[in-house]
């Protein structure tokens, strides 16, 4: 059974109201991924994970690589479809 100590269940309003803020991030970093199709698109996914690595939500090395994935995803398809 949990404990019920006022620095415990300050622990847990502090953890939950994190858990709820990295959910937010990595959900609004997911919808980014997905929408980033052109070059606009792409630059706004950029700029949130770097607002995120900034933030300490997600590691540095976390966003680097998926810049590069997103990057390389874009070029792929440009160059099938001529663009870019």
């Amino acid at each position: 059974m949990a404990k019920r100590s006022k620095s415990g269940l300050k622990n847990k309003r502090k953890s939950e109201k994190r858990r709820q803020q990295n959910q937010a991030v990595s959900s609004r970093l997911r919808t980014l991924a997905k929408q980033a199709s052109t070059p606009e698109a792409l630059q706004d996914a950029i700029a949130a994970l770097d607002k995120a690595a900034g933030a300490g939500k997600i590691h540095k090395n976390t966003a680097a690589r998926r810049k590069s994935r997103l990057v390389a995803r874009l070029r792929r398809t440009a160059g099938k479809t001529g663009a870019v």
